[in-house]
This record gives C-alpha cells, sequence and structure tokens, in this order.
C-alpha cells in the first residue's frame, strides 16, 4: 500500500493506495485555540486587510517571543526611510525604484546594511527563518520573507502591489500605471516574466489556467500565503488533527492554494501512518472494526494530492532539486 506525504517543502512519494470508497466517523476537532484569530483575520472585508497585522499576528503562533507592536513600529519606521527618499510628485515606478534601493543598496537609509538573500539556508529549513521579524533583525532572507516584507512596505507607501506564488516560491506582483502587471524578485530585486518563472520552475499549463501559479493575489489570498508557513511549523510541532482544521480554513479562504491542499493530503497520511501503517503489514490485518476509517484516511490523502495534479501541480524531480542546490552554491560563490 503506498501513499503520498510531504513535509514541510520536502516532498516524499511513500506511494499510491487503491483502496476503495467507505464511511468513517469524522475526525475530531483539534480545539486550535490560533483558528479563532485566524478566521478573524479572513473575515475582515477585502480594503481593510492589514498584510503587516496578520504578519505578526501569525508570527507570534509560531515564535510567541515575537513583539507584535514593535515589529509594527519598525514597519511604519521602514516606509519612512522610503517616503523620504521619494521626490515630490514621483511616479509610481519612481516610488518602486525608491523601495528598492533602500532595501537592497547599501547606503545610510539602510544604515549600509542592506537586505539580502540567505544563501546559508537557501531551502529555509529553519522556520525562524521565514518570519518577517526574524528577516528585519539578520537582514538575510528567502522567497517567503523577503517578498513579503517588500509588498508591505510598497503598499505602505501607496504602490498597488500584491504577492503571487510558484512551486515552493513566493514573488511580488507591482501594478503598473499602464495596468500591466510587473513581476519583482524580490530575493534579488530584479524584475522576471512569466514565462521566466514557468521555465525556472517548471510549471505546467494546466497550472496557469487554474490559477494556482503567477495570478496576482488578493489581500486575503496573500494572508493565506501566512497561512501556509504557519502549516510548514504544525507539520513539525503540532498533531495532524490541528493540520486538518488549518488546511480547512486555508483552502475555505483560497480553493486553489496547492500547499494547503499537499499539506492536508500528508496529514492524512500521517493519521493513517500512526494508525495502521506502523502497526499492521497489510491492509487485510487491520481489524473489521477499523476498515472504514484506514479507508478515509487512505481515501482522503490520495483524493487531495490528486486534486492537486489535476490543477497542475507537479512532484519537483531529483535532478530539479539537485540543479537548484547547485545554482544556489553558484550565485553564493559570486
Amino acid at each position: 500500500m503506498r501513499h503520498w506525504c510531504i513535509i514541510g517543502l520536502v516532498i516524499l512519494l511513500a506511494g499510491r493506495s487503491l483502496a476503495g470508497h467507505a464511511a468513517a466517523s469524522p475526525i475530531p476537532l483539534s480545539k486550535d485555540p490560533n483558528l479563532a484569530a485566524l478566521k478573524a483575520l479572513l473575515a475582515e472585508p477585502e480594503n481593510r486587510v492589514d498584510l503587516a497585522q496578520a504578519e505578526v499576528t501569525i508570527e507570534r503562533m509560531i515564535d510567541p517571543t515575537v513583539k507584535p507592536a514593535a515589529t509594527l513600529h519598525e514597519l511604519d519606521a521602514w516606509a519612512d526611510r522610503v517616503s523620504a527618499r521619494i521626490p515630490p510628485g514621483a511616479s509610481n515606478m519612481q516610488k518602486l525604484v525608491a523601495l528598492n534601493t533602500t532595501l537592497y543598496q547599501p547606503g545610510p537609509w539602510n544604515d549600509n546594511r542592506p537586505f539580502a538573500y540567505d544563501f546559508d539556508d537557501p531551502l529555509g529549513k529553519d522556520i525562524q527563518n521565514k518570519l518577517l521579524t526574524t528577516y528585519l533583525k539578520t537582514r538575510k532572507g528567502n522567497c517567503v520573507s523577503m517578498p513579503m516584507l517588500y509588498v508591505i512596505l510598497g503598499q505602505k507607501i501607496g504602490l498597488d502591489m500584491t504577492l503571487a506564488t510558484a512551486p515552493l516560491h513566493v514573488f511580488v506582483k507591482f501594478h503598473q500605471d499602464d495596468g500591466t502587471w510587473l513581476n519583482v524578485e524580490a530575493t534579488s530585486g530584479g524584475t522576471l516574466r512569466d514565462q521566466g518563472y514557468v521555465d525556472q520552475f517548471h510549471i505546467q499549463p494546466r497550472a496557469l489556467l487554474t490559477g494556482i501559479y503567477l495570478r496576482p493575489l488578493s489581500k486575503k489570498e496573500s494572508v493565506g500565503v501566512l497561512i501556509d508557513t504557519l502549516e510548514e511549523f504544525y507539520a513539525h510541532h503540532r498533531a495532524p488533527e490541528f493540520q486538518l482544521d488549518l488546511t480547512e480554513l486555508a483552502l475555505g479562504n483560497n480553493p486553489k492554494d496547492v500547499l494547503s491542499l499537499l499539506m492536508r493530503g500528508s496529514a492524512y497520511y500521517h493519521l493513517l501512518q500512526t494508525r495502521y501503517l506502523s502497526r499492521y503489514a497489510r491492509p487485510e490485518d487491520i481489524p473489521a472494526s477499523q476498515q472504514a476509517d484506514y479507508q478515509m484516511l487512505s481515501n482522503n490523502n490520495l483524493m487531495l494530492f490528486a486534486k492537486a495534479e489535476r490543477l497542475g501541480w507537479r512532484e519537483p524531480t531529483v535532478q530539479e532539486d539537485v540543479h537548484y542546490l547547485q545554482q544556489i552554491q553558484h550565485d553564493k560563490a559570486k
């Protein structure tokens, strides 16, 4: 019997099951105290969603030492630094350039300590390195923390910009005055066309058709990107039942959140592993009274990964992972 599982950002092919459908008793609720706060964030009208407030709220769920008020104050101070460098009557593109140079070019505006990519943890294996509070402190970030700061500051200075995703990657979409979107790769401060992301991340045409990648996200969907990081934290530090409740909330907010689909499928796999795969050599060895529960967990695991595939998700190959790490080492050496 084989199933799918995703741990953090690493996809493990534990296989697929051919189990048939069967009824089963529902999995108990997790009683997660974080759900109420998350629901309140997502209940805000779209035009009142505050990405900075959502960021610090969710980061505190991961790290209780995070001080939301202090972080919000620091974000306002950075927005002031950018604003101070914008000439009167500046166009939106000039404002974007001011934001870019304030973050990435050394100068008195950043105390000669520009923000840069963290080559020591390129995969973000340490969840702390995905937090904005860590990025503000170390000024070394990744494809989660870097676009998050970029968009928060951009919105604070009045730019129309938002987040967008590629496979296991987050970047920035800037709405230009001519109505077109400009992609900003916040890990470098450069720009990249949609086709560049398609080529680099091997995105399938189906994924573009269904909209799971490359489209500009709404503010609430951007909050979902933050929830994805919380899901990764839950995968390592909470029981699967917590993950099921959290991913249900995330998918209710954005049914095209493919990472939440994978995380939800993985939660069913972990329940399956704990209850049955680690205890019984063969499915037929499972007591008849527990067969329905086994079938339900198995079916849900496979159904969710199959749904992700229908939306255009594909499992990265080993060769692609190796090539990515080699490119990181090449860039680090430059």
